[in-house]
């Protein structure tokens, strides 16, 4: 557990301007309780994905009846994904493509402007880990009381504490994995079956996997995770510029640092005091002055903790602030700090890229098809040539009804003379079929088309099948498919 471990006790070698260890063995940060902008910011944010996370599936949406009732609902069984009024099926997982790509252009965009704020205050790794860091200062005390509980010899009091905050983590953990399994099944059915040990063994193991990895990865990794684990820490930098927001030190004006003095006369020196604040409140025990690192995630942690400082000693806030590199530069030399540019060459690719995805998904989803139909035509054999000289194909004809009501449809086939259409167990030859299709589901249908000798001018034909709602005015759909005949 993190209490065990004391990292003052990590041995650091003497460091030039700019170098930072990238690795170090054992240690792990103990952040310090901070108050100010940027810990509200990170309440907030935890509290509404929490919210999302564990209330979300528990969202009700009316589709009618024998529908599910849960607004978000990823039905594997039913090989259905539900979002509101939005159904989509197992062919159409080309939006889930388009998903992907908003989230990922999305992050670039956020990364572009707001440096790693993702990190800071969205991901889910950040997210718990804070919880459990948090859980740990409520039982055991600030980041003092913790080291000193750590260094102790085991007690009832060490004992119990410990206890109480790997339990925590542990109950955390099992919900957190149980929310997982909910948004795959109705949610208060789910519910009931896992505690009456009813559900399927796919929810139980689901659950230990998802809350195993939540309770080692939050509890015990924490900052490893994004420091050595994470990929997004290694490219990131490529998506920022001198425009990106950033956590930054102000070098020019923090240095030569040195403790306070006594009269607080800062004249002659920089107004970093050297009291490590910093370095005590970050979630990944990053010392921001020595630079932009990999291993910061931008939570801001340390600007709250430094402004609480400079404001203790009568000195002006930001010296650690979030802010571009550029305004950081023009405030060094004295010059007007420009304002923030969000406009520029990468935003722009970045917003345009997301603009189009957006633009196809949502013009995709606003012009889909209600129904589609796949045509399948029996190779064995390929026809039949009847007594009277005409010649039979079979097809398997299959329509899917996207909508939640039952449908009638009209079908006929036109491209050979005197083409005629049966349906088996249905009444007999015709120029147009009935094809009854329930809601929600693929009617299946096998097919008779039967044309005369004389309209066979070759071995093939191309035929056309013409599908209309009956009754409703609709674009008709059209699918070309063959037709075989022994030749002349």
């Amino acid at each position: 557990m993190n209490a065990h471990i004391d990292p003052s006790n990590v041995p650091v070698r003497p460091r030039t301007q700019g170098e930072v260890p990238f690795y170090r063995e054992k240690g792990q940060a103990v952040p310090r309780a901070v108050k100010g902008v940027f810990r509200s910011l990170k309440w907030w944010a935890s509290i509404v994905l929490l919210a999302w996370w564990y209330l979300g599936p528990f969202l009700r949406w009316d589709r009618g009846p024998d529908a599910p009732g849960q607004a978000i609902l990823l039905d594997m069984a039913g090989r259905r994904a539900y979002f509101f009024d939005i159904e989509i099926w197992p062919q159409e997982v080309y939006y889930v493509t388009g998903l992907l790509l908003i989230a990922a252009v999305s992050l670039f965009l956020m990364s572009a402007l707001a440096g790693r704020v993702w990190c800071g205050f969205l991901c889910w790794q950040t997210v718990y880990t804070d919880l459990f860091q948090n859980i740990e200062k409520w039982v055991m005390g600030d980041r003092t009381a913790r080291i000193s509980l750590a260094r102790a010899p085991m007690s009832a009091e060490k004992a119990a504490k410990t206890a109480i905050v790997v339990g925590s983590w542990f109950i955390i953990s099992l919900f957190t994995g149980l929310a997982a399994t909910l948004w795959f099944g109705d949610a208060f059915q789910q519910i009931r079956d896992f505690f009456t040990l009813d559900a399927d063994p796919a929810v139980y193991l689901f659950t230990t996997i998802i809350g195993g990895f939540c309770f080692l990865l939050a509890g015990f990794a924490r900052e490893r995770v994004c420091v050595y684990m994470c990929p997004y820490s290694r490219f990131q930098s490529a998506m920022l510029d001198e425009h990106s927001l950033v956590v930054s030190y102000e070098t020019w004006r923090g240095e030569p640092r040195a403790p306070a003095p006594a009269d607080l006369n800062f004249s002659g020196r920089g107004h970093c005091v050297d009291c490590k604040m910093c370095v005590q409140t970050c979630p990944t025990g990053v010392d921001i002055r020595w630079g932009n690192q990999l291993a910061c995630i931008g939570c801001g942690l340390c600007i709250d903790a430094c402004d609480q400082v400079m404001e203790k000693f009568g000195l002006p806030k930001g010296l650690i602030s979030y802010d571009s590199s550029a305004r950081l530069h023009a405030r060094e030399h004295k010059a007007e700090a420009p304002g923030f540019k969000v406009i520029r060459p990468r935003t722009l690719v970045y917003g345009g890229l997301l603009a189009i995805v957006a633009t196809v998904m949502l013009t995709s989803l606003l012009t889909r098809e209600t129904t589609t139909v796949n045509i399948l035509h029996e190779r064995t054999p390929l026809f039949i040539q009847m007594s009277d000289g005409s010649v039979r194909n079979a097809y398997v004809y299959k329509v899917l009804n996207m909508v939640r009501e039952d449908r009638v449809y009209t079908l006929r086939a036109e491209g050979l003379p005197g083409l005629t259409l049966e349906r088996v167990g249905g009444t007999g030859q015709a120029q147009e079929l009935e094809l009854a299709v329930d809601k929600d589901t693929v009617g299946t249908f096998r097919l008779f088309a039967t044309a005369p000798e004389s309209a066979m001018t070759g071995k093939s034909a191309t035929i056309t099948f013409i599908l209309t709602e009956k009754d409703k005015a609709g674009k008709p759909i059209r699918n070309e498919s063959l037709f075989a005949g022994p030749g002349r």
